[in-house]
Formats: structure tokens, sequence, C-alpha cells
């Protein structure tokens, strides 16, 4: 993906201040296709895997809660502070294909504030997948979705994605490299400990691997004060009010470009619900922030192209922003999970044939199952971080999640195998 010449901004971009702070909101939305309860006994016998009622209810309670109230005050922000206030988002390509079947007005919303040239859409992986950890006989699937993840965002929001956000802002030095070479100028990352030892989050960093790629870091402390701690009664700073949270971004450091606050989307109205005050914290925030004149609100991009990296960090092992630890093992950290994903990418090169002969059925279903939700849901790490793996799985417990899953992998792979000896010898791989 080489990206083309820039759609002119839609608002007079502010000039840039050199003494200036910027604050840098990024939001992650993203729905996955969950399966249905799927028994040894329906193998073979054409079920369908995916809980279509299911995924329509969550969407619109989604969309109804979240995306749609909070769209409308991020849009308010926009016009009461006549401008200056930027965001950002990346939204999957299974959030967006949802969206388009069950809740339009939602994605409505997303592109009236795409309308407005301050927001800037970010591409990752189309099916918030984790290609990025494919076998080597797989590596291709990488690329092959951040290509349709960039096609997705241009044809719905009119931007070509500049900046890359990884699934679960995973990364490490391959995959900055991969991602630099694919054209992008920045990636997200989660601004660790374990990464950063003495380091600011709050600088531009540069991959040990890149010559041009720029990395911007999750600021994990104040991001999880709004994601997580917003309303826990029992933290020393609930409730937290918006003055508060302001003053805490003030006393940043004057030497630091930016502070970069990224969480899911679904934190406004899902998993913060609208009456614990997260709707009029964040309608009183964007003010509060800018009564400092030495603030202001940047996109990724902006960032990137305003300020050069202070070091290269040399990230060996996979990041991620999950879970104490911060790497991997919320999706594969157990024998279930790892068996999970190399039986699904065990199918990959039959799949790609498949692709090449135009099966586009049987493609879709294998990227839908390439979600990385499907082996989220088989965590076993019940301690620190056990009631966040709960709270999100549909399943009553992780091997549950595990036998469902493999029962579908187990019916895809005969369907595969059915579609792929009647195919001619003759047939290649597609880039589809």
């Amino acid at each position: 993906m080489s990206p083309r010449a820039e759609q002119p901004s839609g608002r007079a971009e502010p000039a840039p201040t050199q003494t200036q702070t910027a604050v840098v909101f990024y939001f992650q939305v993203h729905q996955p296709f969950r399966i249905r309860h799927f028994t040894f006994f329906d193998i073979g016998q054409g079920a369908e895997y995916f809980d279509d009622d299911e995924n329509k209810r969550i969407i619109q309670r989604v969309a109804e809660r979240c995306y749609v109230p909070m769209n409308a005050l991020l849009l308010r922000a926009i016009e009461r502070t006549g401008g200056a206030f930027r965001c950002a988002f990346s939204i999957s390509g299974t959030a967006l294909e949802q969206m388009q079947a069950w809740a339009p007005e939602a994605l409505e919303s997303f592109q009236a504030l795409a309308a407005t040239g301050n927001v800037e859409f970010l591409s990752e992986t189309s099916h918030h997948s984790l290609a990025c950890m494919a076998p080597e006989a797989a590596r291709e699937e990488f690329e092959l979705q951040v290509r349709a993840g960039a096609r997705k965002i241009e044809q719905l929001f009119g931007q070509i994605p500049r900046t890359f956000r990884n699934t679960e802002l995973v990364i490490s030095n391959s995959i900055a490299k991969r991602i630099e070479d694919l054209g992008f100028i920045a990636i997200l990352g989660e601004g660790a400990d374990r990464l950063l030892d003495w380091r600011s989050p709050h600088r531009v960093y540069r991959p040990a691997t890149c010559k041009r790629l720029q990395l911007l870091l999750r600021s994990y402390k104040l991001s999880d004060d709004i994601a997580f701690r917003f309303s826990n009664r029992e933290w020393d700073q609930h409730p937290l009010l918006a003055d508060r949270f302001a003053q805490w971004i003030h006393d940043t450091p004057a030497a630091d470009p930016y502070v970069g606050l990224f969480m899911d989307y679904e934190t406004f109205g899902e998993h913060q619900w609208e009456k614990t005050g997260i709707f009029a914290f964040m309608e009183h925030l964007p003010a509060a922030i800018l009564a400092d004149s030495r603030f202001c609100f940047r996109t990724p991009k902006e960032i990137a192209q305003r300020f050069a990296p202070v070091a290269t960090l040399d990230i060996q092992t996979p990041l991620s922003w999950a879970d104490a630890e911060r790497d991997l093992t919320a999706w594969l950290g157990n024998p279930m999970q790892r068996a999970a994903h190399d039986a699904l990418y065990a199918l990959w090169p039959a799949v790609r044939r498949l692709a090449a002969a135009g099966q586009e059925e049987l493609v879709s279903i294998w990227r839908k199952l390439s979600t990385s939700d499907h082996v989220y849901y088989m965590c076993t790490k019940y301690f620190s971080d056990g009631d966040v793996h709960k709270y999100f799985s549909p399943y009553a417990t992780p091997h549950d999640a595990f036998i469902s899953y493999m029962n579908v992998i187990d019916d895809l792979a005969r369907r595969v195998e059915t579609a792929r000896a009647a195919l001619p010898v003759t047939t290649t791989p597609s880039n589809s």
C-alpha cells in the first residue's frame, strides 16, 4: 500500500506552536462476529457458524449506548471549540460490516465526524486478527488484511490512512518494519514500563528496525483513569471530574510534545454506563484542557509529521496493551489458544487457493474466524485480570469457547477440503 496525496482537511488547521503539548485522543471501535454454540453433532450438517441474531442485538445496543451519542458529543466538541478539538479512530472491518448491515445510523455518525476534517481514521487489520503472528506459510495474510482495512477506510470515510494501529496495539521490531514497508508514517504502541524503562511515553520514538516510521505510545496511567478506573468507587480519585483530569494533563512537562490517550470507544456508555457520569465528563473535558493555552489537540498523523523521534526502541518480543504483562498471553498464552490459532492458520494455504478460484464465501468465513476475540475467550488468566476476561466473554468457561471454536474449525476444514478437491490443478493464489 503506497499512500497517495492527502485530501485537504475540511477546516483550517491551527498553526503549530513549538511550546504546545498536544492531547492525542485515539478510540478503538471493534465488534467481532460471535459464533453460535456449535456442537460436535453440528459438524457436517450445514449449520450456520455465526450467531447473527446476537451480533445484531449487540451492535444495535452499542450503537445506541455508545457510538451515536458519543459521536454527537464529539461533533459538538469540534463545533464549540471552533475546530480546536481533534481525535482519531480505528474501526475494525468487522465492526464496519455490522454497522452497514444493522446500525447504519452509527456508520453515518462516524462519517459526519470524518466530514469535519478534524478526525483521523487509522488503519488496522480488516478482521482485527493476529495475522501478524501467523506462521511463515501464512505470512502474506497480514499484509492482505492491512491493505483491505485501508481500502475500507478510504471507501467509507474518504481518507487514505497514514497511521496504523495493530490489533490490541501488538507491536514488535518485525511488525513495525512490515508496516513501514507498506507506506505508513506512524504506528501506535503501548507505553509499557518494560519497554521504556526511565523514558517518557510522551515522546516520539522509532522502532529499531525502521528508518522512517514514527512510534507514538499510549500513556497507560492517564488512559486507564478514564477507561477502567472512572466508575470505581474504591478509587481514591473517585468521582473523577473534568477539571481535575485536565489539571493532571496540565502537569505534563513542557518538553513533552504530546500525551496519548488511547482507549476502547465502548468505554463510553457500554463499559462505563451513562449513569457513571462518563458522558458529562467528556462533554466538559475539551474546554477544560484548552483552558491552558499551552495545550491543544492533535491527531497521531499530525504528531508524526511535526516531531522527530528522540530515540529508537528495540522491541524484540511482541508488546500489547492487554493485562498487567502487556504481552500476547491474553490470546496465545495457553495450549487451547495456541491449538486454535494453529488449526486456523493450517487452513490458510487451501483457503487462499479457494480465493484465487473466486470462492469468496469460505474466505470470508475464515477471516471472520481469524478475529482475535475468539482466542481471547479461551483465556484462563483468572488472576489479576480474570474479571476483565470474564466480562468480555459470551461463554461460561474458556473451555466452552475452545470446544465451539474447534468444532467450527473442524466443519470448515471439511468444507474447504471438499471445495479444494474440486479445483483445477493449475489454480494459483491471487491478492484478494
